[in-house]
């Protein structure tokens, strides 16, 4: 795990160039504090920091073929890297034990043809100096982020962190005010654009190629690719043997991303997802375990009781942060500097990873993933109940039609967002999708400047879904949907900075491409069981699991914000939805935000909390000091 950084230009002195390389690396300093490496080759000046997990004494980046044509800076973990060295021992020298020099070999060796082949999380750049050629490449789920400033003159900067990239001293760092529409309509700024105007995101199971100062950006990667089981794969005929399948799958996945020449250790809740993979981690490792949950000292938010049960019964050293609203108010400074992009989202992994790192831990492994391939979350039930009803919606005369959705639309949280559904989804992948938006139409565009209201626009990823999921059934939609937008946009982007700002690797075994190719290939009603969601993963791992867990309701993992807010961080949301401080960007409409953290306060609707908070962030992000603009 690694901060890259770069930057490719004829137009530009190779000093200028290294500099504003340094300056990138110097702000990713947490993202790998064991060894740091510049490189300059041509018109391409490479750079990284490195977090060290395989053969620590070795691996430095940039790493370069013995005959100096491939140069390399890699962010990530190739679980596979083992099996790719055996079958490159015969075109390639090995000096080190790590997964750097296998991606190094296997790149130069297959070319864009390697990628397929690579199993985990990856960000990197290739120079290939013989034809003056970088590839850069993400990975098929965007676990790793890779950012990008192309110029006029044909020069192109990277980097792994948006702070780094105008860190550089080149790139402008004004705010887009579609991307502040974007986010609030998604809690995040989909890929590919960014916060910023100058600065795209590559997506997922996107490869961008830069030669004679052209950009090219291709997918080599997408949702129906993820759901092609493999050649020879079959479906279980029954729901043991796919409960059997299904555990050999799980013991692989947690066998493979808990392979490191470091400590690892794996972040616990009181739930499901992460016992399950704490169960399995214990059952293939001979030391026992380190583990680290969140906690609040209010016990009607807090899981820290059951999260120690789960720790007594599978026998790991368990560390427990309690968490307070004091404590986040006099954190907020850093943590919104922490930022790459706002979000309403990470905090609680921010103060994990923190404590992780704290513990002697420098992999840890996380259950995130397992509601999008299991069914986990109420969009699953969502989709499919307003699916059912479309058919019916879309008899209905046009003006009842009309009628009906003027009237939701001046509803609670609810029934906005069924009417933001009803209007503008126009497939099973848009419906699911749609899902997610957080503030509904009318709010959204209340809450910007007239000029910036701008009309609705459907999520970046709802035309590829559409067209590449078609025949696929709902439930498979909804998950793809949800890998795609939620997880990928929030989740992911958010573990990443969280994990990273404490120099802690953070893996997510359930998103993994032999795991979620296997489940593809399996029937819907073994993997999904509405009215008990994540079944499946309990009945694999039955043997394992404290037996009062299975009893447990699920309850989805929140921060006691609406108390908090109320409380210790009233003050910050004072200041933030301040006439002065709604006004400074000139982005929003200050008389309607203002309105809208007065309605909170007045406690109308109990679940808009999240929403007033998003903007809070948002708005004080945008706030925040921001480089020169060259």
């Amino acid at each position: 795990m690694c901060g890259i950084a770069g930057y490719l230009s004829s137009s530009h002195s190779p000093e200028s160039r290294a500099g504003a390389v340094a300056r990138m690396n110097a702000a990713m300093v947490h993202r790998g504090p064991d060894d740091t490496g510049i490189t300059t080759c041509g018109e391409a000046t490479l750079g990284m920091q490195r977090l060290a997990i395989f053969d620590r004494a070795n691996g430095h980046q940039p790493m370069c073929t013995p005959d100096g044509r491939w140069h390399l800076v890699f962010n990530g973990a190739i679980y596979n890297f083992r099996a790719l060295r055996a079958e490159l021992t015969s075109t390639h020298d090995f000096k080190t034990e790590c997964d750097s020099e296998v991606l190094l070999a296997a790149l130069a060796h297959w070319g864009r043809a390697a990628l397929p082949r690579l199993r985990g999380m990856f960000a990197f750049a290739f120079w290939d100096a013989q034809e003056r050629t970088l590839l850069l490449a993400r990975d098929p789920f965007a676990i790793k982020p890779l950012y990008l400033h192309a110029t006029a003159d044909g020069s192109l900067l990277f980097a792994s962190e948006l702070n780094a990239l105008l860190a550089s001293g080149y790139v402008p760092s004004a705010i887009d005010p579609q991307s502040v529409s974007d986010y609030l309509a998604w809690l995040a700024v989909p890929a590919p654009r960014t916060i910023y105007s100058a600065v795209r995101s590559l997506c997922a199971g996107e490869c961008a190629t830069w030669r004679d100062g052209r950009l090219t950006i291709s997918p080599y990667d997408n949702a129906r690719d993820l759901i092609t089981p493999d050649a020879g794969a079959k479906p279980a005929r029954s729901r043991e043997a796919f409960t059997v399948g299904l555990r050999a799958q799980l013991e692989d996945t947690v066998r493979a991303h808990a392979l490191a020449d470091v400590p690892v250790g794996a972040f616990l809740s009181g739930g499901l997802d992460s016992t399950a993979l704490v169960a399995l981690m214990g059952n293939i490792s001979s030391t026992r375990l380190k583990t680290f949950s969140i906690g609040f000292d209010d016990t009607g938010y807090s899981e820290a009781a059951d999260a120690a049960a789960n720790a007594r019964h599978l026998g790991t050293e368990h560390h427990a942060t309690v968490l307070t609203g004091e404590r986040v108010a006099a954190d907020l400074g850093a943590l919104i500097t922490t930022l790459d992009h706002p979000t309403g989202d990470g905090i609680n992994t921010y103060y994990a990873s923190q404590a992780a790192r704290a513990g002697g831990i420098t992999v840890a492994l996380s259950g995130l993933g397992a509601d999008e391939l299991f069914g986990g979350y109420a969009s699953f039930k969502n989709t499919a109940l307003i699916q059912r009803w479309v058919p019916a919606w879309r008899a209905l005369p046009s003006p009842i039609r009309t009628r009906l959705l003027a009237r939701w639309s001046r509803g609670n949280t609810r029934s906005r967002k069924l009417a933001d559904a009803l209007n503008h989804a126009t497939s099973p992948a848009s419906l699911a999708l749609l899902q997610r938006r957080v503030f509904c139409e009318v709010t959204r565009r209340s809450l910007l400047a007239p000029e910036f209201a701008c009309d609705y626009a459907p999520h970046p990823a709802e035309a590829a879904l559409a067209a590449q999921l078609g025949g696929s059934d709902l439930f498979m939609t909804t998950s793809l949907a949800e890998m795609r937008g939620y997880m990928a946009d929030v989740l992911l982007r958010d573990s990443d900075v969280m994990s990273m700002r404490h120099s802690l690797e953070l893996r997510v075994p359930f998103v993994d491409r032999p795991l979620v190719r296997w489940l593809a290939g399996q029937p819907t009603a073994f993997k999904y069981t509405p009215k008990h969601p994540k079944s499946a993963i309990a009945a694999a791992v039955a043997d394992l699991l404290p037996p009062e867990l299975l009893a447990r309701k699920k309850r989805g993992f929140t921060l006691p914000y609406a108390v908090w807010m109320r409380g210790p961080l009233k003050p910050f949301l004072e200041d933030t939805f301040s006439t002065a401080s709604v006004g400074r960007s000139g982005l929003f409409d200050s008389t309607a935000v203002q309105a809208y953290w007065r309605h909170f306060l007045s406690g109308h609707d109990a679940i808009e909390w999240s929403r007033v908070w998003s903007l809070g962030i948002l708005i004080a992000f945008i706030n925040r000091p921001r480089p020169f603009t060259p």
